[in-house]
């Protein structure tokens, strides 16, 4: 039995899941300045603004929080728990996340940690897809350069827009509203091999798209994932057992 190659030193590995989120920058501009420009709009300082940035880094969070701080304390307004418990529905979806995570990259539980405060979306789905073509599979190194990539441009951009966002255009103006959805079927398309991985993709996008007209993000994108998850599996294991009574 051969021995797992052995994962690439710290460093190396940082900047190789750190460049591999570039093509991911022009979408995360914008949108990041776009949610300064709310969260000034909504009576955050620019210290406020930012430190949301450094200290939540969620995007669909931070933008559903800055809306509710519009009205916070007012008659009628957002409570200071609905919005915790919005931003929390949001980011729920981060559960699979890291559930999938921990299968696949090896951490320490002071690195889970560390992990599990940068994790995104897209970092989550590049350090899945391109993490496979790393010696001995995606390790710390690899996954914390991802995950800070996008942290450093989110903060700079969120800078931006909430010391000069009243000049810049609406990422709606700018069409890049496309980027991160075209991203994530880039990454999807080359996993879909064989008939198990296509049904389980159609079914559970169908799903999702259906859950999202009467439920927020977040819970639509945990229901549908372990709704695909428990479809795959059962699908799997029946391929396997017919596999096996045919042998």
């Amino acid at each position: 039995m051969l021995a797992p190659a052995p994962l690439s030193p710290f460093w190396p590995a940082f900047w190789r899941g750190f460049r591999v989120m570039t093509p991911l920058w022009l979408g995360m501009v914008p949108f990041a300045a776009a949610y300064a420009v709310t969260a000034r709009a909504s009576g955050l300082s620019v210290w406020e603004t930012q430190l949301m940035s450094l200290t939540v880094f969620a995007g669909a969070s931070q933008f559903a929080a800055a809306g509710l701080f519009a009205g916070y304390g007012a008659v009628g307004g957002a409570s200071a728990l609905g919005i915790v418990a919005t931003t929390a529905l949001l980011n729920v979806r981060h559960l699979l996340y890291g559930l999938s995570l921990s299968r696949q990259v090896p951490l320490t539980r002071p690195q889970r940690l560390l992990a599990a405060q940068f994790l995104t979306d897209e970092a989550y789905g590049m350090v899945t897809v391109r993490g496979q073509d790393e010696p001995g599979g995606p390790g710390f190194g690899y996954l914390l350069g991802a995950e800070l990539s996008l942290y450093v441009v989110w903060n700079a951009a969120t800078l931006l827009g909430a010391v000069g966002g009243a000049v810049l255009p609406s990422p709606e103006a700018l069409g890049v509203g496309v980027i991160f959805p075209l991203a994530f079927l880039g990454l999807l398309v080359p996993m879909l091999r064989g008939r198990v991985t296509v049904l389980v993709a159609l079914v559970s996008g169908l799903a999702a798209w259906g859950l999202s007209r009467v439920l927020p993000g977040g819970v639509v994108v945990l229901l549908a994932g372990v709704g695909g998850a428990l479809l795959g599996a059962g699908l799997s294991g029946r391929t396997s057992v017919g596999r096996e009574a045919g042998a």
